[in-house]
Order: structure tokens, then C-alpha cells, then sequence
């Protein structure tokens, strides 16, 4: 009896802890020795890899290969490193990958369910198409006098410190900046974070960035029982905190809309959109080579009114991008014009150029043009990508055919997660030969069309790249000009350098202390 208990123990066993993870073997994709239950998480769940590394790992394990597979603890996941395959998952055969992975349960979270990010099908593609109208030319122009607005009172609040030289935490520092970007232009209010410390968007961003110990459990529920997850009608965020952004986003519609109030922002597309207005520009403003192109889905004939509530959503998803990813562009940006001076001394004297030429005051146009600048932070987002990854969701079973002796042909079956290794890809010397080093000579005018297609994607690539990739590059330059012009970046005792990434739990890339530099003002 206690034979034949043990018997079955081991076999229940096999099939929930060690079947699972011979998913890939079995269809002849190559892949490492995941660990029971954990399946390939152990570098990040156990502090031993930050989460650059870990994708790097995993993507020098396998060379020469267009494909592996990888175990997200019992799920598989489908790594895609080759370039072509690259452009056909994400464009040419899109619309067998048109979703993300969901990441929550909309009966339970209904708000974080409506953004861009998790929508999905024909809603994704009606919000798309809606909000494509926030990045046309004159939309950026509007919105860029905002941010220039957010980038003055960033340099006066150091400029007015009473010390030549000022050692600075620049990650929160900028932090506190895209929060005054994102509050002025997606919500339309406007605050000063670092005069006002502790101001109510700033302390919700840090919320709603910060991957608690129970916000980990619950992404544990989710990927292992989506059904307990909904069950137990479980939130990504407490209540008072989409309570918070309802209540803003609800009195400014509603104050607009009583006193006639029109803002050039994306909370006032939103609500033409509400409207039903079309809209009038469809000429999307480029503002720089890491950019993506642009594709505009057609709308569903499937449609519905906006809500407040589908108007929130993605005022919160621009919120979340806005404090964590574009602010660490800027901090690795800085990073490497202060530990390369000759670097940063050229894009000042750039900058002191551009301001000659445009009468002391930069413009949209001014900005945009600057070549130097634009191969200073594609370089910058090459070596430093806010997204280590990029993912989509099998939406239909796609077949890859072989093209190499060792492959078989491999079906992919519906609701597979796939992944783009985007760090692994930018630090392939095959690509970027010395990729540790930093060197914006290889995103000169001459030496771009030497970058392989599809190899250099910070922002995504396809229908479901990144919708704010031009805002984010505005704001990202705006800061880093008035930075530069008003202060030296300069490496202090403080500064890490190397810079060491974080080992805890995290999405994106951030520095392990912090970024500290010093700021000396510049004489003028």
C-alpha cells in the first residue's frame, strides 16, 4: 500500500513540478536546466542577478541560435534573438502577437486593465488609434513649452543653492522632474516636486513604482492561479491610490468642461476623443533616431464611448512610464557625460550653438535638430535600455519553420508568453563591436545604416511599440540641454563607478545607490 502511495505521490509530482519544464525539450527548442518550480527566476529571485543580467545570461548561453526557451517558474516562454524573426513576430506577422502578457484580471483591476499596456484585440487598437492624435507635430510643439516650463524650475531650484558645487542624487532628483512632466501634460495640473517634497503625485508615483513585498506576492497568485487572482478579486494597487487619480482626472474634465477650458495636452485628446471629435493632424513629430515609427491601427468597427474611467487608465499608465523608465533614461544619460568629459564638452558647445542660433531661447525645432545630442542619448539608450525586454502574447499558434540543419519546425502554441532579449541584443558585439564601451560615434549620420535592422529597439518595435517613445526623447533632451547649460556633470566620491545595477526585485534597470554627481554652475 505505502508502494503504490508513493508511486502515485511521485508521479503527481512529475507532472506538476518536472513535466512543466521539458515543454521546450520536447519540441527541440534549446534551453538551460531550470530549477524545479522556480524554472529560470532564480538569478532575480534570489538577488543573484539584477534583471540586465539575467537576460544576458540566459542570451550568451545560446549562441548561434535563432531561438530558446526559457521558464518563467512553470510557464514557458519563447525567446526570440534572431533579427528577421524579430521583424516578422512583431511586424510582418503581427497580428499573430497583437497583445501583451496580461498582467492583471479586469473584473478585479479594472483600471490598471484599461491602459494601453494591458487593453487588448480590438480595444487595444481603438485606444491606440485614439491616442495617436497626442504625438502630432503641434501637439509635441504645445507640450514641449511645458516641459521647458518643468526644466526652468528644475535648474533654479539648484541654481539658487548657495554652493558652487552640489552633490546630488540625480535618479530621485529626476524622478521628481518627470512627475512635474507627466502631472502638467497628462493630468493638467501643475506642481514643483522638489520644492514641494512630499506632494501627492509624487508620493503615489512612488507607490505605484514601488514592488512591495505583497505586490510580489500577488504577481506570484496571478502567474500561477489566474483563476484564485480573480477569485479573490485581487488589486495591484491599494484603492486610495486609484481612488486618488479618478478624483484628479474627474475634477479637470469636469472643470473643463464647465468653463471651457482647452489645454494642449493628452488628457485634453482624451476628451475630445470622449467627445467623439476627430481628429485634425495626423503628421507624427520626429524628434529622434531611437523614435519609433509610428503605425496607426485602424479603429474597430467594434466601438465604445470613453469613460472617465478608460481616460484614467491611460493618464496612469503615462504616469507610471513617466517616473520610473524616462527618469532612467535621464540618470544613465548623465552618467555617462559625467564620467566621459569630452563627451559632455561637446554636446555644451552644441548646446551654446543652438542657443545662438535660435536668440538665447530653444525651440521645439532647435532641439529636434541637434545631431549630436540625438547620437549622445541613442548611445546612452542602447547602452542603458529602460526596458531590458520586450514581450508579447501568442494570439494564434504561429509556426517556425527550420532553416538551420540542428532546427525542427516549431509550433508555438496560443497564449505562449514571447520575449525579446533587448539587452542581450544591444551588448552582442556581433551587433555593436566593444559593447561595453560608450561611444556615440555609432549613431553618427555616417555610421547609422551600419546598424543591423531590428537590432536596436529601446522603444519596441511594430503596432505595440512604445506610444510615448517622442515624448519621452523631448523630455529626456529638454532636461539634459538645460542641465548641461547651467552646470558641469562631474564624478564626486559619492558617484559609483562603475555604476552597479540593483539586485532586488525590479522591472527596468536602476542604479543599486542611487546616481550621485555634482553639479558646478557654470559662469556666465
Amino acid at each position: 500500500m505505502i508502494f503504490w502511495l508513493i508511486l502515485v505521490l511521485a508521479f503527481v509530482l512529475y507532472y506538476i513540478l518536472i513535466k512543466p519544464h521539458r515543454f521546450w525539450k520536447d519540441k527541440g527548442v534549446r534551453q538551460g536546466k531550470p530549477w524545479i518550480l522556480l524554472g529560470d527566476t532564480w538569478g532575480t529571485m534570489f538577488g543573484l542577478m539584477d534583471v540586465a543580467q539575467s537576460i544576458k545570461h540566459f542570451y550568451d548561453k545560446f549562441p548561434g541560435v535563432r531561438y530558446y526557451g526559457i521558464y518563467q517558474f512553470l510557464k514557458p516562454k519563447f525567446v526570440v534573438k534572431d533579427p528577421e524573426l524579430i521583424k516578422r513576430i512583431t511586424v510582418k506577422d503581427f497580428d499573430h502577437f497583437v497583445d501583451h502578457v496580461a498582467m492583471v484580471d479586469p473584473e478585479a483591476d479594472p483600471l490598471f486593465a484599461k491602459n494601453l499596456l494591458n487593453l487588448r484585440g480590438d480595444d487595444w487598437r481603438n485606444m491606440r488609434s485614439t491616442l495617436s492624435g497626442s504625438f502630432t507635430s503641434s501637439k509635441m510643439k504645445a507640450m514641449f513649452a511645458l516641459m521647458t516650463d518643468a526644466a526652468e524650475n528644475f535648474v533654479k531650484y539648484f541654481k539658487k543653492q548657495n554652493e558652487d558645487l552640489l552633490e546630488v542624487e540625480l535618479k530621485d532628483a529626476f524622478t521628481r522632474f518627470t512627475i512635474d512632466v507627466i502631472a502638467t501634460t497628462s493630468f493638467g495640473v501643475q506642481v514643483n516636486s522638489l520644492e514641494e517634497k512630499k506632494n501627492e503625485f509624487f508620493l503615489m508615483g512612488k507607490e505605484i513604482t514601488h514592488l512591495s513585498f505583497f505586490f510580489f506576492l500577488k504577481l506570484l497568485v496571478f502567474w500561477f492561479s489566474p483563476s484564485l487572482f480573480k477569485r479573490f478579486k485581487f488589486r495591484m494597487f491599494r484603492k486610495a491610490v486609484t481612488d486618488f487619480f479618478t478624483r484628479v482626472i474627474t475634477d479637470t474634465i469636469r472643470t473643463r468642461e464647465a468653463k471651457g477650458i482647452y489645454r494642449p495636452d493628452m488628457l485634453q485628446i482624451l476628451i475630445e476623443a470622449k467627445k467623439g471629435a476627430e481628429k485634425e493632424e495626423t503628421n507624427i513629430g520626429e524628434v529622434g533616431f531611437a523614435a519609433t515609427k509610428e503605425f496607426i491601427p485602424a479603429k474597430s468597427k467594434i466601438t465604445k464611448e470613453l469613460t472617465d474611467e478608460d481616460i484614467t487608465a491611460q493618464a496612469v499608465i503615462f504616469f507610471f512610464a513617466g517616473f520610473d523608465s524616462v527618469s532612467s533614461a535621464m540618470t544613465f544619460a548623465t552618467y555617462e557625460l559625467a564620467t566621459h568629459p569630452d563627451v559632455q564638452e561637446r554636446l555644451r558647445q552644441e548646446i551654446q550653438e543652438t542657443l545662438n542660433a535660435s536668440n538665447g531661447k530653444v525651440t521645439f525645432e532647435a532641439l529636434t535638430s541637434m545631431k549630436y545630442m540625438d547620437m549622445v542619448l541613442s548611445e546612452s539608450l542602447r547602452k542603458w535600455p529602460s526596458f531590458v525586454a520586450l514581450g508579447r502574447e501568442c494570439t494564434k499558434p504561429y509556426v517556425i519553420e527550420p532553416t538551420h540543419p540542428e532546427e525542427k519546425r516549431v509550433v508555438i502554441p496560443k497564449g505562449t508568453p514571447v520575449q525579446i532579449p533587448l539587452y542581450g541584443i544591444h551588448h552582442d558585439p556581433k551587433y555593436y563591436p566593444n559593447p561595453a564601451n560608450f561611444d556615440p560615434e555609432r549613431f553618427s549620420p555616417e555610421n547609422r545604416h551600419k546598424i543591423t535592422p531590428y537590432t536596436y529597439l529601446p522603444f519596441g518595435s511594430g503596432p505595440r511599440n512604445c506610444l510615448g517613445s517622442r515624448f519621452a526623447l523631448l523630455e529626456v533632451k529638454t532636461v539634459i540641454f538645460y542641465v548641461l547649460n547651467n552646470f558641469e556633470l562631474l564624478v564626486i566620491d559619492k558617484t559609483q563607478v562603475p555604476i552597479k545595477l540593483s539586485k532586488k526585485f525590479v522591472i527596468n534597470i536602476r542604479p543599486d545607490k542611487g546616481l550621485w554627481l555634482g553639479l558646478k554652475k557654470i559662469a556666465k
